[in-house]
């Protein structure tokens, strides 16, 4: 997600080391991803046309659940209020185990209602997750705002654990921004609480910020329990295309699922050079043999 991505979802409402990973992957064992899903961010320009159309053909295409976004009390998801938009999803055989949910007024108002009607949106979704999706990035480029953000979002990460549900924090190359060979991402994994605060891994952001996933799994194993799977194109890397047609090398990402804690890998693409629908049947069709 980047500046215009904020500016859209705002309109719409919208050995040494492995002796330290042992314990955790002795509980991973039976951690086998069979499902996943779909970030519904991909086919923005299709919700526009009314949501229940996209929400069958993401179910025809074999995905399993939907990441939302954009929500607000006022317009609920796409227009729909949490129950309806649950309703839609069960007909169509979907779950919703998590949202991307608009942090940006709370960041500066701390007002916790605004949490408190995230909460109650995802407790009638029966989701697990409620995903803090885009920061400014200017917080990023310097250690002390840095730090003054994650003590907000450690606060706020205790109110959605009390209430039942964990958040999660969703990068992009922001948070790699060199601060005296530190990163915020660093930083933000060190001084947040595993207990509390889960990641979403944008996939093709880490990459283009030239990171490592499996290194940051190897160093922070269990952290990164959702993916968005999301694919550079081998012509321009600033642009995605359909999974496993790209550049990045799943394969072997997906080994390390355990090692990660992944529960939830979620496909997402922003821009497409065919049709929408059919690309997200090719990456589905390409995931689920990836992952059988």
């Amino acid at each position: 997600m980047n500046n215009s991505r904020r500016n859209f979802i705002k309109q719409t409402g919208l050995a040494a080391a492995s002796i330290t990973l042992l314990p955790y992957l002795g509980c991973a064992e039976t951690a086998k991803i069979k499902k996943f899903g779909i970030q519904l961010y991909s086919l923005r320009n299709e919700i526009t046309s009314g949501i229940e159309k996209v929400i069958g053909e993401v179910a025809k295409a074999g995905y399993n659940y939907v990441e939302g976004y954009g929500y607000s009390e006022k317009t609920g998801f796409f227009g729909l209020k949490p129950q309806a938009y649950k309703d839609l999803l069960d007909k169509n055989n979907l779950t919703t185990p998590s949202a991307h949910y608009d942090f940006g007024d709370w960041e500066k108002s701390q007002d916790d209602s605004i949490l408190k009607s995230y909460i109650d949106a995802a407790k009638i979704l029966d989701q697990k997750y409620i995903v803090v999706p885009y920061t400014n990035p200017d917080i990023f480029k310097d250690e002390t705002a840095c730090r003054a953000y994650i003590a907000k979002l450690n606060r706020a990460s205790k109110i959605v654990k009390d209430a039942g549900l964990k958040l999660a924090y969703h990068n992009h190359d922001l948070e790699f921004f060199d601060l005296k060979g530190k990163t915020g991402f660093s930083i933000l994994l060190e001084e947040s609480d595993p207990e509390l605060l889960d990641l979403e891994l944008d996939l093709y952001w880490v990459m283009r910020a030239k990171q490592d996933p499996i290194q940051l799994f190897k160093d922070h194993p269990g952290r990164f329990t959702m993916w968005h799977v999301k694919d550079m194109s081998k012509t321009n890397n600033l642009k995605n295309t359909e999974v496993g047609n790209g550049t990045i090398d799943f394969t072997t990402i997906f080994k390390n699922a355990k090692l990660s804690g992944l529960k939830y890998p979620f496909v997402e693409q922003e821009n497409f050079e065919i049709d929408p629908y059919q690309s997200i049947t090719k990456s589905a069709s390409y995931l689920s043999k990836l992952i059988k």
